[in-house]
């Protein structure tokens, strides 16, 4: 059995400063930490490491993203799993990205990290990567992240606490598996033969997340049209609700073919944009459902399909299909 560790930093192998606050030690140093957590899981599995970068995950890339594939998939046949370390604070997007750019993957990309530093007597980091590799070396397929007593399915992952310890939480979908004094997956998650892994990395940085809020200007998001973005994402009220003032953005989008996708602000469930008039116009207007999507989700996804659709009218099509179970299936958690 052979894991491959990719190393991208994160509280799990921080040190503080004079000032109290955390930072990333030397490249050398975060290697070492990695390396004691605990090496008597060189008996489970023949480790190796990585290196993709050693930053806080708030300064993660779309870059990083594409990296990433292209190593588990330069080295997919000579692995039996890849275990990701980094930073909680975008782990759940990187989760989402690795979830479209490994078309068709038969093998567990697990992603972990850390809410409190390695180095500190009461940190989660050692349990954290120990189960991550466990899990690793399991009949499983597809990108999950292992955090606290949680196994969830990656493109469904975020992040709902800064302090909890199981700090992550599966939108829209029950959690495949549990950490237990033994690691219970649900069986519908287990290994299938998937055949050849397809990496379809590339992804569209230049996209927009807004929140609407009472008030907030309609010329305040169609400046954003006006600067050349790429794609927008709008967190409309309730089932996806969009108020009047805004059809014209959506009309004005339309005509520049840039795709709206509207999410909900809601923590659980889905768009439903139909049930009342102002969805019903703002669908008219060319807006595209998130439905159940996580917010990680639906903005991974969208900038995934911006370079992978062949014109503006497929970026409906891809983003209805479910491509790695970010969409529809068990819309509640258990």
């Amino acid at each position: 059995m052979r894991t491959l560790i990719l190393f991208c930093g994160g509280t799990l192998v921080m040190d503080e400063n004079d000032a109290g606050a955390l930072v990333t030690p030397h490249r050398e140093k975060a290697i070492e930490t990695l390396h004691g957590m605990e090496p008597r899981l060189q008996r489970t599995t023949d480790l190796w490491v990585s290196y993709i970068d050693n930053i806080d995950s708030t300064n993660i890339q779309p870059e990083h993203w594409d990296r990433m594939a292209r190593v588990i998939a330069d080295n997919y046949d000579s692995y039996d799993g890849f275990v990701v370390t980094h930073g909680t604070d975008t782990m759940a997007y990187t989760a989402g990205a690795l979830s479209f750019a490994l078309r068709n993957l038969g093998k567990p990309v697990v992603l972990t990290g850390a809410q409190i530093p390695g180095s500190r007597m009461e940190s989660d980091a050692r349990r954290n990567f120990v189960n991550a590799v466990r899990v690793a070396t399991l009949d499983l397929a597809g990108v999950v992240l292992v955090f606290g007593e949680q196994i969830l399915l990656g493109c469904r992952a975020t992040k709902v606490s800064e302090s909890r310890l199981d700090a992550f939480a599966s939108v829209n979908r029950r959690n495949i598996g549990e950490i237990r004094i033994d690691i219970r997956l649900r069986r519908e998650r287990r290994h299938r033969e998937a055949g050849r892994l397809d990496l379809q990395g590339g992804f569209e940085p230049d996209i927009a997340v807004v929140t609407l809020v009472p008030g907030l200007p309609a010329q305040t998001l169609l400046r954003l049209l006006d600067d050349g973005i790429k794609g927008l994402v709008i967190k409309g009220y309730g089932p996806g609700n969009i108020g009047y003032q805004y059809l014209g953005v959506l009309r004005g989008a339309r005509d520049r073919r840039i795709p709206v996708v509207v999410h909900t602000q809601c923590m659980e469930g889905a768009t439903a944009m139909h049930l009342y008039d102002v969805g019903r116009r703002a669908l008219e207007m060319g807006a595209i459902e998130a439905f159940d999507m996580s917010l990680e989700g639906a903005v991974t996804k969208l900038m995934w399909v911006l370079r992978h659709c062949s014109g503006y009218e497929e970026v409906t099509t891809l983003m209805h299909a479910n491509l790695a179970g970010e969409i529809g299936g068990d819309v509640l958690p258990d």
